[in-house]
């Protein structure tokens, strides 16, 4: 894993630019850099070794002819079948990397490569002949990708890179807040606008897409899509798929000649990855309050599996002390509050050389995991309701004021795709508006994100819908953006495999009634994990990563943290000041719960005061 800047563009002396630019992320990539430039291009490269150690895996990578040349961030599992087809045509590989398959392979299969990839990727292709640019981002969105278009003496042009940050070092980026990304983040609790970021202009290039760039125009096409279609298979011929799946995808994660580790929780998703890798290391982080913490169990599967478990409990003072840093890793806003535990336990890890982890994201998304996928009981009684009774009394109901049931009635008498926007929901929209200043309540809506994604999966049960919008939103925007730029602050490389493409195969196969039976979710793969684990771990419910904000803000030191950025400055740009300290003084005295609102709007104004104030001073 590593990072990758590039621009395309006719300036001289791009060389300083290039080396500012791989400064920035040189977290993705302490061991070595590399970079090439042209009349119209520079590309820099950080490299985290990771396969082949030696020099010959460095970049940028030229193909046989010198014409073109490759910066990739990533890893490409199946690298060996397609390197043996690509020998058998004749091209000549130097090294032992995956690099090199993806720079031939270009020569050989053109932007059908993207096809042929199993793997977690990002890269970058500079046909100098053409002056074309080629590039792809793998099929779910784990590697990072985002890109720039600006105008250079009159021409168009184009920057990349793995991160945002590197962009501030570039003469051509104007820094500037998208006013269209504050509303629906405040909703979401992440930047949840596919083609928007929280720096004007920037894109990113969304999953399973890729771009071609010359004479500056910019063609993006979509090479992939979920497809989820029940093959109505048996439960135990879906088990026996899962199991075979799994055991494949870990046999390709955990290729690697430096040393692979595992996270581990309480859950079955990381307890059916670790038993199933069995690594020297497992590494586990909880919360000095005791109901969120979950290393005991992390340890007691380690112990009956032999492996050694290491673990540290964090409290406030490590989270919010590090906050502004990890917001700054993160590049743009992020209220997960699952995210701070995720910084310090990639550290752990790292301290500990380990330069490789396996992770258990996605198996919720693919395999039905979230309890929301599922009915409430309150739910069930109402759907036994005639729908000319339920309907009529949800449309009713939401336009009355709270009331005790309301939220149970709305999503049992109202379409999904009116009531579901994913895991979180932290401010409704018209809380959000009332807060913000007009400049920032013009934006998309809600609805109008939700829309795009739910045209996709018309006829599909509710499950799928949701499962689907998750896959979409929630897990690229949120779960797979906090994964990859946590564990590479602290320049490790971190493996999901559940999010491969022949895992995904498998799991589209799968009807919904196999995933969400008799009210316990993820039931297939916890039927294909019984196998594997202990009672109590495969049938463990679904915790995430509970992090004690709720009692933090109740607390006057921490009170007074939040305090300070709620009245700074800077503030009235976008608050109003008076509603958001009313939101804080609610929760502080115990008034209500206010938590996820609080930490929501704390986060914005901490990334915004360190790339916005703290970065120009």
């Amino acid at each position: 894993m590593c990072g990758f800047i590039g621009f395309f563009d006719t300036r001289e002396n791009k060389e300083v630019i290039v080396e500012r630019m791989m400064d920035r992320v040189v977290h993705r990539g302490p061991d070595m850099g590399g970079k090439y430039i042209d009349a119209h291009c520079g590309l820099g490269f950080r490299r985290l070794s990771i396969l082949d150690l030696s020099e010959a895996g460095a970049q940028p990578l030229y193909s046989e002819d010198g014409n073109k040349i490759l910066v990739f961030n990533g890893e490409i599992y199946n690298y060996t079948e397609i390197r043996e087809d690509l020998m058998a045509k004749g091209y000549k590989f130097k090294s032992n990397t995956d690099s090199e398959v993806l720079i031939h392979g270009y020569d050989e299969y053109g932007e059908a490569l993207v096809n042929k990839l199993r793997g977690m990727f990002a890269f970058c292709i500079w046909d100098k002949v053409e002056q074309k640019v080629f590039a792809a981002r793998d099929n779910f969105g784990i590697k990072p990708f985002y890109f720039y278009e600006y105008e250079y003496n009159g021409q168009k042009a184009l920057m990349i890179a793995s991160e945002i940050k590197a962009f501030l070092d570039h003469p051509s980026f104007e820094k500037e807040v998208n006013k269209k990304a504050l509303k629906p983040y405040l909703t979401f609790q992440y930047s949840a606008q596919p083609d928007e970021t929280f720096f004007k202009g920037v894109k990113r290039l969304k999953p399973g897409h890729y771009f071609t760039y010359q004479n500056g125009e910019m063609n993006i096409q979509k090479y992939w899509e979920v497809d989820f279609n029940d093959q109505h298979k048996t439960l135990e011929e879906n088990i026996a798929d899962i199991r075979a799946v799994i055991d494949d995808s870990v046999k390709m994660h955990k290729q690697s000649d430096v040393p692979v580790g595992s996270f581990l929780s309480g859950g079955v998703d990381s307890s059916y990855i670790t038993e199933r890798l069995m690594p020297d290391k497992t590494f586990s982080i909880g919360f000095a309050e005791d109901t969120f913490d979950e290393t005991t169990h992390a340890e007691d599967l380690s112990n009956i599996l032999n492996i050694e478990n290491i673990k540290r409990t964090i409290d406030a003072d490590d989270c919010l002390g590090m906050l502004p840093t990890i917001q700054y890793h993160m590049d743009e806003p992020q209220s997960n509050p699952s995210t701070m535990p995720l910084y310090f336990l990639s550290k752990l890890v790292k301290d500990n050389d380990v330069t490789v982890v396996l992770s258990g994201e996605g198996a919720d998304e693919i395999f039905g995991g979230y309890e929301w996928y599922g009915l409430d009981e309150g739910q069930k009684k109402l759907k036994k309701l005639p729908n000319f009774i339920l309907k009529p009394a949800a449309s009713l109901a939401k336009h009355l004021p709270n009331f005790r049931g309301k939220t149970t009635l709305l999503r049992a008498g109202r379409p999904v795709e009116e009531t579901f926007i994913g895991q979180a929901l932290v401010f409704e929209e018209d809380e959000a508006k009332d807060i913000l200043n007009s400049d920032y309540q013009q934006s998309r809506s809600v609805k109008d994100i939700t829309d795009k994604v739910y045209s996709l999966v018309q006829g599909k049960d509710d499950v799928t819908k949701k499962q689907f919008l998750d896959i979409k939103l929630f897990m690229a925007g949120d779960i797979l953006q906090k994964a990859d730029k946590m564990s590479m602050a602290h320049s490790l490389e971190l493996r999901v495999p559940f999010l491969d493409k022949e895992v995904m195969k498998v799991g589209e196969q799968i009807g919904s009634e196999q995933k969400i039976t008799n009210g316990t979710t993820k039931y297939v793969l916890r039927k294909a994990a019984e196998k594997s684990l202990p009672e109590e771990w495969f049938k463990r419910k679904k915790k995430g990563f509970p992090v004690p904000i709720k009692l933090w803000f109740q607390e006057e030191k921490y009170y007074q943290f939040v305090k300070e950025y709620f009245q700074a400055d800077y503030v009235d740009q976008f608050f109003d000041r008076e509603k958001i300290n009313q939101l804080l003084d609610d929760h502080y005295q115990g008034v209500v719960n206010n938590a996820r609102k609080i930490y929501t709007v704390l986060v914005f104004l901490v990334w915004y005061k360190r790339y916005f104030i703290d970065e120009a001073a």
